[in-house]
């Protein structure tokens, strides 16, 4: 099973602080007015998804020699399991069912995790756009300016010293508050839809 390896989380406060912001940030408004992602249960999973992602991502380049970063980033990806049981329960979801829906809970992650990762590393930009399109907005627009953001946010993460990240300052950005860029993205985008209607 996918979450053979799931156990309790420490009780660690730099944990909780991580999480907690990454959850925050995953609530913020600017994502579903802005870049119209869906105001939705499934939108707003796809945007946790999205920052634990950026997250285990850069506390997994952690350098040699640092605070263990891999073992930081396990600890919140059993938090973000954690966290997922019990919202399932919390909405009725009954005790025989929740292991299948962590299943495909935990299949989503990777999955979202793999594409996430390839996009971003991958030299043409667009790959991260369609990834964007294909996954959290359902074809709709919105996605040039919401790649902008990711990218926004993984380079705030890359900037963040381990020491600052255990303490949940991962500055990341406000989605309400970009620069004009973004705006103009998403602008350029709808034309071009328009144009290729």
């Amino acid at each position: 099973m996918i979450f053979q390896f799931f156990r309790r989380t420490r009780e660690d406060p730099s944990i909780a602080s991580l999480y907690g912001t990454i959850v925050a940030q995953a609530r913020a408004k600017g994502l579903y007015q802005r870049f119209r992602v869906p105001d939705t249960v499934n939108g707003r999973l796809e945007m946790l998804l999205l920052h634990v992602v950026l997250l285990l991502q850069r506390l997994n380049q952690e350098p040699d020699g640092a605070p263990n970063g891999a073992t930081l980033g396990q600890a919140v990806f059993d938090l973000f399991c954690q966290d997922m049981d019990d919202n399932l329960r919390e909405m009725g979801v009954g005790d025989l069912a929740v292991p299948k829906e962590m299943q495909r809970i935990g299949e989503a992650f990777y999955g979202r995790q793999a594409a996430y990762l390839g996009a971003l590393a991958s030299s043409d930009p667009q790959a991260l756009v369609e990834v964007l399109k294909r996954n959290v907005l359902e074809g709709r627009e919105g996605a040039q300016a919401l790649a902008g953001y990711v990218r926004a946010a993984a380079c705030a993460l890359a900037a963040k010293d381990s020491n600052e990240l255990r303490l949940g300052n991962l500055g990341f950005p406000d989605p309400a508050d970009l620069d004009a860029d973004l705006d103009k993205a998403v602008n350029n985008e709808a034309v071009a839809s328009k144009d290729n209607a």
